[in-house]
């Protein structure tokens, strides 16, 4: 049976919510890799809107299992109320197994505290942080300080591992932020309580997932955020601080890359960042205004609006490169309806030099360069009704065939609206 990886394409916010909820119906296990809550999915199932932070997608179909893994950094008290608003909904189904990694690095206060400040005192050099701990976790994970989940079930090691991180945590604050210290003896009794209410959810999900994988069981990894917000190949230093690329669903689960048949990459008909950064082809316009609104580009997490600009097909097709992408599911499409005129950006000049296959690495240079248009005729027929290629106008098959042209992968499936029934399908990435 094929294992399929789900990334995003372009800065994240690209549908990818939507379309592991789609692929869960197929897979067995449904496994997060990477991130933390500074991710936010949104699911649009009969006109209701569930959004996730940490919890895998396919948590809304029942008989799967869907597991946190060590790639993932876990805030306690923002999982277990996301378990909690899950039942109270009905959508946890009892049939549905959930299982955090006992390798995965714990979210304590002083992490949030750390966050806020440096972005607070970053005068002019913000990099658009979500504010949760993400960074500050990961800073420990590597420098081999971090308390993980199974430090957390074990009382004395969890209580000498939070006494050395506070005292370090609370002179950093104190010394370079002048901010007020973190209470060490409250943080252990609240996390006290929450290590007993995630105890049972604790596992070693490596060999869990290589049995499923064993009984032949189809596996659905699911990444966060977007390629061009990975630690490594994104627009640093405004990225996330994980590898959000397909090569990280084995690293953050415990699996060979032998295990990966298929990697669907989620594109949005148009581009869409949070935060700062660079974003050659924003539209600071009514345009760019129209998308905003249209598309509801607001962040699930932040509640920030979104950035939105011309579809930036150097960002896809780097994306393509580094993650090995074998099919490009399009989300979104519908919200370009009623533009009279579309523009795809095709690459980045800066005088007599043109950039088409990757984004310049220094940022600098980044910003002297220029996007290179193609314009293309806009469509005003309502598609969202469309569930063939053949159901949609003239100009959007153009529009997406010119996608598939640039990108140089194919198209396995096509957004035409919000909900689980509005869209085209055009191939299975669990069936080859």
């Amino acid at each position: 049976m094929a294992n399929v990886v789900v990334v995003g394409t372009q800065w994240g916010d690209e549908g990818k919510g939507k379309i592991v909820d789609l692929y869960a119906e197929n897979a067995d296990v449904i496994a997060r890799f990477q991130g933390g809550n500074n991710a936010g999915h949104t699911l649009v199932v009969g006109g209701k809107q569930t959004i996730l932070h940490l919890i895998p997608s396919g948590i809304l179909h029942a008989g799967k299992l869907c597991i946190i893994g060590n790639g993932v950094v876990v805030d306690p008290p923002v999982l277990i109320e996301e378990m909690d608003n899950l039942r109270n909904r009905g959508l946890l189904s009892d049939s549905t197994r959930l299982l955090v990694s006992e390798k995965a690095h714990i979210i304590i206060p002083y992490h949030r505290r750390i966050d806020v400040a440096r972005e607070s005192h970053s005068v002019g050099k913000k990099i658009g942080t979500t504010g949760r701990g993400i960074g500050p976790a990961y800073e420990d994970k590597i420098a081999r300080v971090g308390i993980r989940l199974c430090d957390l079930l074990d009382d004395e090691v969890f209580q000498e591992k939070l006494n050395r991180n506070v005292e370090e945590k609370n002179f950093y604050l104190t010394k370079r932020f002048a901010e007020e210290p973190v209470d060490g003896k409250a943080i252990y009794e609240e996390y006290r309580a929450y290590a007993e209410k995630l105890r049972p959810y604790a596992a070693d999900c490596s060999v869990i997932m290589q049995q499923e994988i064993d009984k032949g069981k189809r596996i659905l990894f699911e990444g966060a955020q977007g390629t061009h917000l990975d630690i490594d190949h994104g627009t640093f230093p405004y990225v996330t601080s994980s590898n959000t690329v397909a090569a990280n669903a084995c690293c953050g689960t415990g699996v060979g890359p032998s295990c990966i048949q298929s990697v669907v990459g989620i594109c949005k008909a148009y581009t869409t960042r949070v935060g700062e950064g660079p974003f050659l082809t924003e539209l600071k316009d009514e345009t760019g205004a129209r998308l905003q609104q249209v598309g509801q580009e607001i962040g699930a997490t932040t509640g920030r609006k979104r950035r939105c600009g011309w579809l930036d097909m150097v960002l896809i097709r780097q994306a393509v490169r580094v993650s090995g992408i074998t099919g490009i599911a399009l989300t979104k499409l519908d919200v370009l309806t009623g533009i009279e005129k579309l523009k795809i950006c095709v690459g980045y000049r800066m005088g007599q030099e043109e950039y088409t296959e990757s984004v310049p690495v220094n940022l600098r240079l980044l910003s002297r360069c220029q996007p290179v248009y193609e314009e293309m005729d806009g469509w005003t027929e309502d598609i969202r009704g469309a569930r063939r290629i053949a159901d949609l106008p003239a100009n959007t098959r153009h529009y997406i065939e010119r996608l598939e042209g640039l990108s140089g992968v194919r198209l396995v499936l096509v957004s035409v609206g919000p909900d689980r029934d509005e869209t085209i399908i055009l191939n299975n990435p669990f069936e080859g």
